[in-house]
């Protein structure tokens, strides 16, 4: 690779968690911990999200220093003010697309043609899709040039249905992610809940829940030094 790879993650820009009255979005630490890594290797990060502009966050916690450092990063405050919008997105610019968790993503990342071709062109350039906890709800719209899914027939985890039932949200989202992987036919693999858990076929790497976010990103370094 001759020069300093593109990284494009993915936000969510839904607000609410269903009919709770409690607020969702996109998960700071699934944000923070790979902006960590993939800084530290000296990669290029822009944000992108449904609807554009400063997305909703959750799950915040001050007491995390990566956290914290992110939040108090200048330029990470600048994208976060202003993430760009898909039709403002060139796939031609980026060598990874990374689909954020959140449980916001289980309303908006679904049905998102214009994200799904970006993660598309990516991928058929070469590039790496990757996507964490709640995430790989962006990853069952994607369909290959040749008419496949792209996760058909492909290892993958995402929060599964154990956790979100230990989450209580079972009958809140709209959906079960590992249910809906499955049907498409990923080959969906799940560890204990809550435990970290990374899982690389090929170029597409997805991790299962929060406690993966910091290792998704590091084997998205990996994938990227072996391309």
């Amino acid at each position: 690779m001759n020069r300093t790879p593109k990284i494009l993650m993915v936000l969510s820009s839904h607000d609410r968690l269903g009919d709770t009255g409690r607020p969702t979005g996109y998960y700071l630490p699934e944000l923070a911990h790979p902006w960590s890594v993939f800084g530290s290797a000296g990669y290029h990060v822009d944000l992108v999200s449904p609807q554009g502009g400063r997305p909703p966050a959750y799950g915040t916690d001050p007491q995390d220093p990566i956290q914290q450092a992110f939040l108090d990063d200048a330029e990470a405050g600048r994208k976060l003010a202003a993430t760009l919008r898909p039709e403002e997105i060139d796939p031609a610019d980026y060598d990874v697309v990374f689909y954020v968790g959140g449980h916001g993503t289980m309303w908006d990342f679904p049905g998102n043609a214009a994200l799904a071709g970006i993660a598309r062109d990516v991928y058929e350039n070469g590039g790496v899709v990757a996507a964490v906890c709640h995430g790989p709800a962006g990853l069952l719209d994607i369909t290959l040039s040749d008419g496949t899914r792209l996760v058909e027939g492909k290892r993958v985890t995402g929060f599964t249905n154990s956790e979100e039932a230990a989450a209580g949200l079972t009958d809140v989202v709209p959906f079960p992610l590992q249910t809906a992987l499955e049907q498409i036919g990923a080959k969906h693999e799940g560890v204990g809940d809550y435990l970290a858990h990374v899982v690389v076929d090929g170029r597409l790497v997805t991790g299962q829940n929060p406690a993966s976010a910091f290792g998704t990103a590091e084997a998205v370094v990996g994938v990227l030094a072996g391309r």
